[in-house]
């Protein structure tokens, strides 16, 4: 019995640490692209990005209970490696905290709005997350740990109710529009929706090194979120139209989410409201679980005590950059989670397990208990992936796989 508990609170884990706010992303994203190239992307993202996790697993099992990926990647790669992996670490936190800084302030002035009548400056919209759910993080671990108990809660709920309302209204003749071209812009955002790379480590020592038992947790725990995008896909693609006011081609030039083109939508007041509740609770429960790791990985890194002076010190670092850049670009939102999956997600979790187990395996000829199947063969393809990946990103940012100026020209034709 205490096996099957373990197996199902690490697939939770899994799951829970995969499902985030970068979700809400994906029907923006992929829209131009199409349900059917979507999926695809989709579940060739599910099998490379698992198998780099089994590449984390197998590194990790090298090493001692207790260890981080920061020294995985020093024991394996050295110093350069270390601080390499340091910067990009840093990078993908401050990246993700600035999204779901910039994704909650649609949401609180629609709820603002909708309460009082009163329409919030775009520049005050950032703010209720920081003073409100700021806090928890201002206060600790424990604080961030009940609130967010309550907020998954919340999440799994409206994800529930939205489902089973909005499935009726799904229009089949809008999940049949495809265009593979248009894929190269979604790649990075997509890569954010599949990363849980970082509790492997955790997980390993929670189930207490059972090789048989974590392949189980990492194959199933993964599977789980790789079925949630494909039905929120379902709904999303099916019900938002690409092009119009509201549609996803002017979403993803205006930086708004899925859910929130879906509020604005529905004329059914509480499936609107139901919408933006479920995408309040999929940015808070991210932006906790991200920023108490920022906070704690500025805390170490620049050895500042926890005491009052020293959280407010914290709170100031880890929020100042994310809320410069939120108020500086309007469509923070999709920006920072293309960044943060091009060159924080595929290069921390896709890259560097690679060269890791490279490393490991064919230099300091490491040997464990577990050994990833696929030989050179299966580690040179994830590297020529992961490379693929920054090198779209870095196109896509220089306007030459679909640029705004294009989508507007579309968009004006229809």
């Amino acid at each position: 019995m205490n096996d099957i508990h373990r197996l199902i609170g690490g697939v939770l884990l899994v799951a829970g640490t995969t499902i985030g706010a970068g979700m809400l992303a994906l029907p923006v994203a992929t829209g131009l692209a199409g349900f059917v190239p979507s999926i695809v992307l989709f579940i060739g993202y599910w099998l490379y990005m698992t198998f780099t996790a089994f590449l984390m697993l197998e590194v990790n099992l090298w090493m001692g209970e207790q260890t981080n990926l920061i020294t995985m990647a020093r024991q394996t790669l050295g110093k350069g490696g270390q601080i390499l992996s340091w910067i990009v670490y840093l990078f993908l936190l401050y990246s993700l905290t600035t999204a779901y800084i910039a994704g909650s302030g649609p949401i609180f002035i629609d709820f603002i709005y909708s309460l009082t009548g009163w329409q919030m400056p775009v520049w005050a919209s950032p703010f209720p997350l920081l003073l409100i759910f700021g806090f928890f993080v201002y206060k600790g671990a424990r604080s961030v740990d009940y609130a967010n108990r309550l907020l998954m809660l919340g999440l799994v709920i409206t994800y529930i109710l939205m489902v089973g309302f909005l499935m009726p209204d799904v229009q089949m003749d809008l999940l049949q529009q495809a265009n593979w071209a248009a894929l190269g812009i979604a790649v990075s955002i997509v890569s954010t929706s599949f990363g849980f790379h970082i509790i492997i480590p955790t997980l390993t020592d929670y189930l207490h090194r059972d090789v048989r038992q974590i392949r189980q947790v990492i194959w199933i725990g993964s599977l789980v979120p790789l079925l949630v995008y494909i039905s929120w896909e379902l709904i999303a693609l099916g019900i938002v139209p690409l092009y119009g006011e509201n549609g996803l081609v002017a979403g993803y030039q205006k930086g708004l989410d899925g859910a929130t083109l879906l509020s604005h939508l529905l004329g059914r007041s509480e499936l609107s409201l139901l919408a933006r509740f479920f995408s309040l609770f999929a940015i808070v429960t991210s932006f906790l679980g991200v920023s108490l790791s920022l906070r704690d990985f500025l805390a170490d890194g620049l050895n500042i005590q926890k005491t009052r002076k020293g959280r407010l010190i914290l709170y100031l670092l880890s929020f100042a950059p994310p809320l410069l850049l939120t108020l500086i670009d309007p469509r923070a939102f999709l920006n920072a989670l293309e960044y943060a999956g091009a060159f924080g997600v595929v290069t921390l979790l896709g890259l560097f397990p690679v060269l890791m187990v490279w490393r490991g395996r064919y230099i300091q000829h490491r040997l464990s208990s577990f050994k990833v199947p696929g030989g050179k063969l299966a580690l040179g393809l994830a590297f020529v992936v992961s490379l693929t990946v920054i090198t779209l990103e870095v196109v896509n940012k220089g306007g030459w796989i679909v640029n705004k100026p294009h989508l507007e020209t579309v968009h004006n034709r229809k």
